[in-house]
């Protein structure tokens, strides 16, 4: 079957469609229907099924007789460590810590907050609160305290699981005392923290609350997996939110399993006993869906990866990971892979490694620009696939399926919409509009399984931020346009789209032309307010390794391959070189505080960022164009 034809059976029959992607689930009691939309706007998929999570991920591989093959691959530049663990060695784990989990109290409902660096151990407290049906929030391990504590607040938990520390190039980070003033602060109190002690660093354990995650398992009965509701909650992970009060999305169980499922074949091409990895970490979305789940659905190896694209050892560490592990699909961020680009422009270090059981390279979690998808493919000489999910929905809304058929790749898209998503670009009136018009992409509701059904205990905020403004659909708050085949671009995030003297402008699209001079490995473009024209662009550039060229040099042909380009209507004029870009740690680019700082308002660093000290020198390169800059 073609892409199209699968696409068109959806459209026609959502029902048996999804009822049909169901089969590949192993069922306690099947559903009755797919779709059940009697809260219309909210629906829920599979709801009258009982199921559970960790039997599908783990246990019915094991019964299937396929013990041996390997679950997880766990490669760890930064302690010099790789180790495997099978499908049976996996599900004896999970069931030992499920066990203790039971011992202490925690049951059905129960929320867990996970709170720990790129171990095994991190999936395998997943995968225990999937088995149990408590419902995990993982938070990314660092994580500021008081960004902890507000995330302890919102969902209650019963318990906290983390680990002593986590391991960066060169330094320490203490997880414990994080998770100790964050607990602090917090109001609610969990019962009990269980801590896995690593030999880098041992934790005090505070008696009467912390145990230790050996030797609380001790003696226990192991656990069998709890059947749950096909609309209970898996997992709730926190998202920022415009308001600072993080939003929590949910994702319910039935609909997870089965859309990850279906995408392990049909997206990534992908099936059981091929090594799949997604460069991501635990405790965003990419790592719950594929790094924890997605995989272990499929019977496929995940590898767990605690280290950096660049700097563990050098910009060669991705290659040697897919060299060692015979990786077939890598997963990673545009970020990483410019950061590969800038140290290593060239790909010298490509030739060293053998990459023959690399298959494909999937991009997600911001644009791709063209110039480093291009860079890949020579490179690397597989296809190079751009595609575009959210947090909020959990799997891809556009991409292109390897497993049905490889689409011509049009560079700059995510290719097209995948089953389950009605994809427009609406005015602002919520109109649809002609093919090439930029806009606001929306989604026609019903959403597919395994998109968030609602916020945790918030579902007057989902509606507000989601299903409001476009009534009938689902908001997803970027920016872009339809090309006449039906591809997808996405150009900006809607607060990114820029208006100069009254024409719409994408950063975006400015971005990409920028990203292709030969001296710039990364850049950015914000809007900054102009009394004349309402917005002027400002273009944020940071050069290849090796590059010795005047940075007046090259500010003067980026702004000329603009002017080129685009046309002198984008009034692209400023632009300055930096080291680096302000990030959060998934790699994202934090335009808003740029803008905040350019324009002279007060801002605060966010909880997400990587590394505060950035702000100063991109206020120092602004100072330097004569911009009035805030302070913290």
């Amino acid at each position: 079957m073609t892409y199209r034809d699968v696409y068109d059976s959806w459209k026609r029959d959502p029902e048996s469609f999804w009822m049909a992607a169901a089969e590949g689930i192993d069922w306690v009691q099947p559903p009755s229907r797919a779709l059940f939309d009697d809260r219309a706007p909210l629906y829920d998929w599979y709801r009258d099924a009982q199921v559970n999570a960790c039997w599908n991920a783990v246990d019915r591989h094991v019964e299937a007789g396929h013990g041996d093959r390997l679950a997880i691959i766990h490669d760890s530049p930064v302690t010099h460590a790789t180790k495997g663990i099978t499908y049976r060695e996996l599900r004896d784990r999970v069931a030992s810590l499920a066990g203790a989990l039971r011992a202490k109290g925690v049951e059905k409902g129960d929320r867990v907050i996970i709170y720990m660096p790129m171990i095994p151990e991190a999936v395998e407290a997943m995968l225990a609160c999937a088995r149990l049906g408590a419902i995990h929030s993982v938070v990314f391990g660092g994580f500021a305290a008081h960004e902890l504590a507000v995330r302890i607040d919102d969902c209650t938990p019963r318990a906290i699981i983390a680990a002593s520390c986590g391991i960066e190039p060169g330094r320490i980070v203490h997880y414990k005392p994080l998770l100790d003033a964050a607990l602090a602060e917090a109001r609610h109190k969990p019962d009990f923290c269980v801590i896995f002690q690593r030999e880098q660093e041992v934790a005090h354990l505070t008696e009467g609350r912390d145990v230790a995650w050996h030797s609380f398992q001790y003696g226990v009965e192991p656990a069998d997996c709890v059947p749950v509701a096909g609309d209970h909650p898996a997992y709730v992970l926190y998202t920022s939110g415009t308001t600072g009060q993080p939003k929590g999305v949910v994702r319910a169980t039935a609909g997870h399993l089965v859309a990850l499922n279906w995408t392990m074949r049909h997206i990534y091409d992908t099936g059981a006993g091929d090594v799949f990895w997604a460069a991501s970490d635990v405790g965003w979305v990419v790592g719950h869906s594929y790094i924890c789940y997605g995989p272990l659905i499929a019977g496929a190896t995940t590898v767990i990866y605690e280290g950096k694209p660049v700097g563990t050892p050098d910009a060669g560490a991705f290659w040697r990971v897919i060299q060692n592990h015979k990786v077939r699909v890598l997963f990673t961020a545009p970020t990483a892979l410019r950061a590969i680009k800038r140290e290593d422009p060239e790909g010298r270090l490509i030739g060293d490694y053998n990459l023959r059981s690399l298959k494909a390279l999937f991009l997600a979690g911001e644009r791709a620009d063209p110039d480093t998808i291009l860079w890949a493919q020579r490179l690397l000489g597989v296809p190079v696939i751009d595609h575009w999910w959210q947090t909020e929905t959990g799997w891809a809304i556009a991409a292109n399926p390897l497993g049905i058929e490889a689409l011509p790749v049009k560079i700059g898209s995510p290719s097209m919409p995948m089953p389950g998503y009605d994809v427009q670009v609406l005015d602002e009136g919520g109109h649809p509009v002609p093919p090439g018009t930029l806009g606001a992409i929306a989604i026609r509701l019903p959403l597919p399984p395994g998109t968030l059904p609602t916020l945790w205990q918030a579902e007057a905020r989902f509606r507000k931020a989601y299903l409001d403004h476009f009534p009938g659909w689902y908001e997803t708050g970027d920016a872009g346009y339809l090309d006449e085949d039906g591809y997808v671009y996405i150009m900006a995030r809607t607060d990114d789209v820029i208006n100069v003297a009254g024409h719409r402008l994408s950063t975006g699209a400015m971005e990409e032309v920028l990203a292709s001079h030969p001296d710039v490995a990364e850049c950015a473009v914000i809007g900054v307010a102009d009394a004349l024209k309402g917005q002027l662009p400002l273009g944020f550039l940071c050069l290849n390794r090796g590059s010795n060229r005047p940075h007046a040099e090259v500010v003067r042909e980026a702004v000329g391959l603009v002017r080129d380009r685009i046309g002198p209507v984008a009034a692209f004029k400023l632009a300055c070189v930096v080291d680096r870009l302000p990030k959060t740690r998934s790699g994202k680019i934090l335009r808003a505080t740029m803008v905040k700082i350019a324009d002279g308002e007060d801002f605060r660093p966010p909880a997400t960022i990587d590394d505060p000290a950035i702000l100063d020198e991109i206020a120092v390169a602004l100072k330097g164009l004569g911009f009035p800059v805030a302070h913290d």
